[in-house]
């Protein structure tokens, strides 16, 4: 009886065993063949992926050489737009002197269009089936609302050509607009360029430039200055003027013509005041050094001669009408050439 229970153990045993080794069996297979499913599947994509880098690098050293004779072609064109830049300055700059700014926009707007070309050229050149007008479509040249999204970059590009060929001033000229002023650097198609006198720059949009009413201090090479000098009452005024008149005689930079001239123009509280005009050229000097030196001669002949440069004083004065009222102060203007000290005057003593 034990004998044959030990044996229907056994055999339950070894029924069971055999059942784990065939369910193992059957997971590895299945976890074999996940496994392969998987690795192949990965390996399609990952040759899917190294066929498509793979293409990509044979197609670009397919294009290697047009993308070297695009560059060589664009490059070409480049040194053809530097060539007409000093072709037009050679031949311009003799024939066209007084029209600095026709060479420069000439130059540019020739330069710009050479390089443009040269680049269509390239890209026709480096990609296969473009055309030119698949890039104005793709950049939607010409919509209304590229239009209106440049409309100020295209303002101030027109407004820039239009300073360039209408040269209302050139570059070196001192100007003044919209209260700015400085000396013209350079005018690009964008903005003009403005170095004022304290040494900053100043970037006007040619759109305010082309707008604005602009003041050319160097238009002409004759400038007039003037200044006023104001003698006292009791001076004699024609010995004032002749004065002044030898003193721009004698002023080598002083031109003759337009004639110099010393006039009296106010009757002022405290002086006669005289207006010094004459004329300069700009090429040998400056309006400031002029008015500066000539400044300092008439102070210095007005004071060897005698003449006062006057400076408001008041005298101050007290005056009564009875012995009653208040003493009243007066204030009275006065010219003299040396400061004076308040006088305080009483009246006489009024007798019954």
């Amino acid at each position: 009886m034990a004998e044959q229970t030990f044996r229907e153990a056994s055999e339950n045993t070894a029924d069971a065993i055999s059942d784990a080794t065939q369910a193992t069996a059957m997971f590895a297979q299945k976890a074999g063949q996940a496994t392969t499913h998987k690795v192949i599947e990965k390996a399609t994509e990952y040759k899917d992926v190294y066929t498509t880098i793979n293409e990509m690098v044979h197609h670009f050293w397919e294009r290697v050489p047009y993308l070297l004779i695009a560059l060589v072609v664009f490059l070409f064109f480049w040194l053809v737009a530097k060539l007409f830049k000093f072709f037009m300055n050679k031949v311009l700059s003799n024939r066209l002197q007084n029209k600095k700014n026709l060479t420069t926009v000439l130059n540019r707007i020739g330069g710009i269009l050479i390089v443009f070309v040269g680049f269509m050229i390239a890209l026709v050149i480096a990609i296969p089936g473009f055309k030119a007008g698949q890039l104005v479509s793709a950049l939607g040249i010409g919509s209304v609302a590229i239009g209106f999204a440049f409309k100020d970059i295209f303002q101030n590009l027109l407004s820039g050509i239009l300073i360039l060929l209408g040269e209302p001033f050139r570059i070196g000229d001192s100007i003044i607009v919209n209260g700015m002023e400085g000396t013209v650097e350079d005018i690009q198609v964008r903005a003009t360029f403005l170095r004022s006198y304290d040494g900053r720059r100043l970037v006007i949009p040619n759109a305010n430039v082309y707008t604005s009413a602009i003041t050319v201090n160097t238009a002409y090479t004759q400038r007039r200055c003037e200044f006023v000098v104001g003698i006292g009452y009791d001076d004699d005024v024609n010995k004032a003027k002749q004065i002044i008149i030898e003193i721009l005689n004698n002023d080598r930079l002083v031109l003759s013509q337009p004639a110099f001239t010393v006039i009296m123009t106010a009757l002022a509280d405290f002086s006669v005041n005289l207006t010094v005009r004459w004329w300069i050229n700009t090429q040998e000097t400056n309006i400031g050094d002029s008015v500066s030196e000539i400044q300092e001669k008439v102070k210095e002949s007005f004071t060897e001669q005698g003449i006062n440069i006057p400076y408001p004083i008041q005298e101050l004065k007290m005056a009564s009408n009875s012995a009653a009222l208040p003493l009243q102060p007066v204030l009275m203007p006065v010219q003299t050439d040396t400061p004076l000290q308040p006088e305080i005057k009483t009246p006489p003593p009024q007798t019954p």
